[in-house]
C-alpha cells in the first residue's frame, strides 16, 4: 500500500520503519510541512491508500477533516482530541470514509485493558483504586489516552459513576508505564503494564492501517485488534 505518515517524532519515525519492513510505500510529513493540514489536499492525497496520524492534539482534527474531504481513510494514533469524537464520527460516517483510532495500538496494552475490566469489579466489594501513568517529558497530553481508557473501563466494570483518580508523571524518556492499584482493608491488587519500547505500538498501527484499507466506518482499535 501507499501510506502517508503525519508526524516525524519517535513514534511516527518507527511506524515508517515498520511499514517499510512490511513492504509498503511510505511518505512522511513533519509538522512544518503541514501547517493547519495545508498539505493534505485532494490532489496530494490522491495516490495514498491510508493516512496515519502521529502528530499533536491540536493538529489531529484538521488532519482528519482534510482526509475525510479527500475521501481517504485514516488511522489516528494521536491522543488528547477525544472530545471531538462525536462530531468526527458523524463526519466520517456521512462521507463514507474510514477512521480507526486508539489510545494505544499495543497488543499487550489491549490485553491489559481486559485485565483491568476484570479487576474493576473489585470496586463493588469495598475496594478503592487509583491509576498512575508515566511517560517521557515531551508528551503533550496528561493524563495519557491509555490512562483515560483504563479509567473508563474500570468505571464501566464497577457500575459506579465515580472515576478512579489518575496521577501523571512526565520524566526522562519513559516510553509508557500504566499502573492500577485496588485497595481494601485486607489486601491490595496491583496491575502494571510497562512498555519497553515503542515497537509494539508501531507494529499495531501499521497492522491497523492494513486492516482499515478499503473499509468504511468509525472504529476503535479495542474492537478490532483480535482480528489483526
Amino acid at each position: 500500500m501507499n501510506l502517508l505518515i503525519l508526524g516525524r517524532g519517535k513514534t511516527g519515525s518507527l511506524v515508517a520503519e515498520v511499514a517499510r519492513s512490511r513492504r509498503h510505500q511510505v511518505n512522511v510529513l513533519c509538522a512544518a510541512d503541514n501547517v493547519a493540514a495545508a498539505a493534505l489536499t485532494p490532489a496530494a492525497l490522491s495516490p495514498v491508500n491510508v493516512v496515519l496520524d502521529f502528530t499533536t492534539p491540536d493538529a489531529v482534527v484538521p488532519n482528519v477533516e482534510a482526509c475525510v474531504r479527500a475521501g481517504k481513510n485514516i488511522v489516528v494514533g494521536t491522543t488528547g482530541w477525544h472530545t471531538h469524537v462525536p462530531r468526527i464520527r458523524e463526519m466520517v460516517v456521512s462521507a463514507r470514509t474510514g477512521l480507526l483510532y486508539g489510545s494505544n495500538f499495543s497488543i499487550g496494552v489491549n490485553l491489559f485493558f481486559e485485565i483491568a475490566r476484570t479487576a474493576g469489579v473489585a470496586l463493588k466489594y469495598d475496594y478503592s483504586g487509583q491509576i498512575f501513568e508515566r511517560h517521557h517529558e515531551h508528551k503533550k497530553d496528561a493524563p495519557s489516552g491509555t490512562a483515560l481508557t483504563i479509567q473508563n473501563i474500570v468505571r464501566e466494570a464497577s457500575g459506579k459513576e465515580q472515576n478512579l483518580e489518575i496521577t501523571s508523571f512526565r520524566e526522562g524518556d519513559v516510553v509508557g508505564m500504566h499502573e492500577v492499584t485496588l485497595n481494601s482493608a485486607g489486601d491490595r491488587i496491583y496491575l502494571c503494564h510497562d512498555a519497553k519500547s515503542r515497537l509494539g505500538f508501531a507494529d499495531g498501527a501499521v497492522r491497523a492501517a492494513e486492516w482499515l484499507a478499503g473499509k468504511t466506518g468509525f472504529f476503535d482499535f479495542r474492537d478490532v485488534w483480535r482480528e489483526l
